[in-house]
């Protein structure tokens, strides 16, 4: 099946310090791997610009507007204790957001069935007044909202398979019917949201805590409840807050994936992505910190979408 892939050379310029977890590496390995892939099906695409109204659904303006203040003319700037942003951040997170927008008219314009966009920074730590945990905008949120708003559906997917909660898409969508946000993920863990009783204002919600020390075989176990939680949504569209750090040689977690798990949660999630909504699915980068584990899981990940 055709597959979009979305990126830019931007994230190059988005300076997080030496030492810093979230470097421009992780983006840089995924690429030069994908690039191997000989597929006509595999469409290269870059982000287009796109009306920074969007933005304003998943954020506060006054946020906006200190985000838009906050990027350096030199040297970096923090946002919290871990978010930086330099110079070049301002076109890079631009660029992030307008990946998973430019997947999504790809797939509603059938241009391709689906799409991974290889960002950075991440989002799903991006809370609707806050940047927080690496991520300064929620690329995963507008796009939800570029759906409903542009596209006019009724009923939008998140799925988050990072290791860490998305508590910035579960903020932002709390009391939204019109979006389920499921989030597979540690716990205790950061950023200390996500226990099941989290359920959203409109039974919206469904967090899946996994112990530390979890394995491949309960991790995949776990997405029964998923499964289950879609066919009773319906999705019109899904999309995936694809992070990759519940791989078990990641150094910022402890659930012992390994990268070919990879495959099989996105070959069981496409499958019901065909039977729900016709396969329309948008994947976004969100973690992943060891450079090897990251590169192998998403070209598994790819390599689904490919298949499917």
């Amino acid at each position: 099946m055709k597959t979009g892939l979305v990126t830019t050379d931007t994230y190059l310029n988005h300076n997080t310090g030496l030492g810093h977890p979230e470097r421009a590496d992780r983006v840089t390995v995924v690429i030069d791997h994908l690039k191997k892939i000989k597929s006509k099906n595999l469409i290269w695409k870059k982000p287009e610009k796109f009306d920074l109204k969007y933005l304003e659904y998943a954020h506060d303006k006054n946020y906006l507007n200190s985000v838009d203040k906050s990027f350096p003319k030199q040297g970096l700037n923090f946002l919290d204790g871990d978010t930086i942003v330099s110079p070049g951040s301002k076109q890079a997170t631009r660029d992030a957001v307008g990946s998973i927008l430019t997947g999504i008219d790809g797939v509603m314009k059938k241009n391709f069935n689906s799409a991974f966009c290889a960002v950075r920074p991440p989002g799903h730590h991006a809370e609707k007044q806050k940047a927080m945990g690496f991520c300064v905008y929620n690329n995963v949120a507008v796009g939800a909202y570029y759906l409903l708003e542009k596209y006019k559906l009724k009923k939008v997917a998140i799925i988050d398979f990072d290791v860490h909660h998305g508590n910035g898409t579960q903020n932002i969508f709390y009391d939204n019917e019109k979006v389920l946000y499921i989030s597979s993920h540690q716990y205790p863990y950061y950023p200390g949201s996500g226990a099941a009783n989290e359920k959203g204002n409109k039974d919206n919600i469904l967090n899946v805590p996994l112990s530390s020390g979890t394995q491949s075989h309960e991790f995949l176990n776990a997405y029964e409840s998923i499964f289950k939680k879609l066919k009773e949504f319906k999705p019109e569209f899904i999309l995936l807050s694809a992070g990759f750090d519940a791989h078990k040689d990641d150094p910022l977690a402890q659930i012992n994936l390994e990268s070919k798990d990879y495959y099989t949660l996105t070959n069981r999630l496409l499958v019901l992505a065909k039977k729900l909504c016709d396969g329309k699915v948008v994947s976004i980068l969100e973690g992943g910190y060891d450079l090897n584990a990251l590169r192998e899981s998403v070209n598994y990940h790819v390599k689904s979408l490919l298949e499917n």
